[in-house]
């Protein structure tokens, strides 16, 4: 069992970024994929950013260029680096993992999910 614990989410400006970090529970973090979902009221909730227990990343075409996602093994945790925000990135975000330890967009593919974190971006 593995256990997920998000921070960092916040209220910021449009343009201005922020950083989340997901905690993991268990000595088998290294062999898990991590991801970042998020979910906006009245939406599903959607991929946005993967990285595999090799270091290997997957993004959104929403988030590209813009979110960056890395995994510190030492901390059992995974980060996710948001610059350049816009109000369309507001939502709820969850951090995932896959025992499988491959990138994965599809949410299915997650066994453990975090309570998530709240990001605002005001206009």
């Amino acid at each position: 069992q593995v256990q997920l614990v998000e921070s960092g989410g916040g209220l910021v400006q449009a343009g201005g970024s922020l950083r989340l970090s997901c905690a993991a529970s268990g000595r088998t973090f290294r062999s898990y994929a991590m991801g970042w979902f998020r979910q906006a009221p009245g939406t599903e909730r959607e991929f946005v950013a993967a990285i595999s227990s090799g270091g290997s990343t997957n993004y959104a075409d929403s988030v590209k260029g813009r979110f960056t996602i890395s995994r510190d093994n030492a901390k059992d945790t995974v980060y996710l680096q948001m610059n350049r925000l816009k109000p369309e990135d507001t939502a709820v975000y969850y951090c995932a993992a896959d025992r499988l330890g491959m990138v994965a967009g599809s949410r299915q593919r997650y066994d453990y999910w975090g309570q998530g974190t709240q990001v605002t971006v005001s206009s």
